[in-house]
């Protein structure tokens, strides 16, 4: 069974450190062994945001969690956001009408309604 983490945050004051660690993230994250793969949202009004990290088990979920780049941006939150949330959860299955790309598998072969 797959992990899923959720980062929901406010915009505050996004500098030139900041999107240079969120770039080096990003990296880190797709060089953790067990990473499947994001997904992002954004409000309407752009300071909402929603980047949702997919994760094969626990192991891989904490390798992240304790990757040097994403301590050091964590440490730092207060400065870029007006305030965040963490979700985990764990996905028991994903499914889909075929009609949308996904790097999730789709536990069933069509949707039936």
């Amino acid at each position: 069974m797959m992990l899923s983490a959720a980062f929901i945050f406010v915009d505050g004051a996004l500098d030139e450190e900041f999107f240079r660690l969120d770039g080096l993230i990003e990296q880190a994250a797709k060089a953790t062994d067990g990473y499947l793969g994001v997904e992002r949202w954004v409000e309407p009004e752009g300071k909402k945001r929603n980047s949702t990290y997919y994760w094969r088990d626990d192991a891989a979920l904490k390798a992240f969690s304790n990757n040097p780049i994403h301590l050091e941006a964590k440490r730092q939150y207060q400065k870029w956001y007006e305030g965040f949330h963490v979700i985990i959860a764990r996905v028991e299955k994903t499914y889909g009408d075929g009609a949308l790309d996904s790097f999730l598998p789709d536990n069933r072969a069509k949707f039936r309604s």
